[in-house]
């Protein structure tokens, strides 16, 4: 399967730009007829925003993506807010909905708490064959969101809105996970400015072993990897190198 990053310069708050930007970024990809599963960064329409008018998705918004879906006949992971939860959202090649997981933690440090409400709940879904555990920005850092979920996991789903004064950290961990977990570990950033805050993409695809499958850099635009990602390879790592079950349940966990 060949997952593509979209990652960008989203426009404040103005949903109908950013439609017409992913429209023409993918008619842009000259291997857009490759992409099997299309991913985009939080709050995908609207930028991180505390404007909840703005930032819950619509009718309009949901059939913009289950349309493109259609059309295209790929898979698509977006970014929205739903009845006050920060959400990834994922559909099918027919646009219907297949998953919608709730951020759990939410950023505090940037107010994120003050306008949005927690999920509770970690989710898991299949896709064409893949057993996939999605997860939103500020999660990554509370690695036990993946560890409890390793054994059934063959890739790691995250979208963020994250900062290039730390675009060190989210690398760093976007790998961490994928090698402790021994699963493909795919992370999509936006780019560019909100307010004064600077965004620098980096979107990337590390496999179960840590090597980068995909690195988007700092550009504009749709990425595949030209390997794409590899049920097989999650098997092999774990068979050869069992970790996973050295782990022990403590008390704290």
């Amino acid at each position: 399967m060949k997952p593509a990053l979209c990652q960008y310069d989203i426009k404040w708050e103005d949903k109908e730009a950013n439609k017409a930007k992913i429209e023409r970024l993918l008619g842009n990809c000259p291997r857009h007829g490759e992409i099997d599963w299309l991913i985009f960064p939080e709050m995908t329409l609207s930028g991180f925003t505390m404007n909840t008018a703005i930032s819950e998705l619509n009718d309009a918004d949901r059939n913009f993506f289950r349309d493109l879906a259609q059309k295209r006949n790929i898979n698509i992971s977006y970014g929205g807010v739903e009845g006050g939860f920060n959400k990834l959202i994922t559909v099918n090649r027919h646009g219907d909905r297949i998953n919608a997981y709730s951020k759990i933690h939410l950023y505090a440090f940037g107010g994120e708490d003050k306008y949005y409400k927690a999920g509770s709940k970690q989710e898991f879904f299949e896709l064409e064959g893949f057993k996939v555990t999605p997860v939103v920005c500020f999660d990554l850092r509370f690695p036990y969101l993946f560890w409890n979920q390793a054994e059934k996991t063959d890739i790691y789903l995250v979208i963020a809105v994250w900062p290039m004064r730390r675009a060190e950290h989210w690398m760093t961990l976007l790998r961490a996970r994928a090698v402790e977990n021994q699963a493909y570990c795919v992370g999509v950033n936006r780019l560019g400015f909100e307010g004064k805050v600077e965004y620098s993409g980096n979107s990337m695809c590390f496999d179960p072993l840590g090597k980068p499958v995909l690195d988007a850099g700092a550009a504009e635009g749709v990425f595949l990897s030209e390997t794409g990602v590899d049920k097989d390879l999650v098997a092999r790592t774990r068979a050869r190198f069992p970790f996973l079950k050295e782990r022990r349940k403590m008390d704290w966990m």
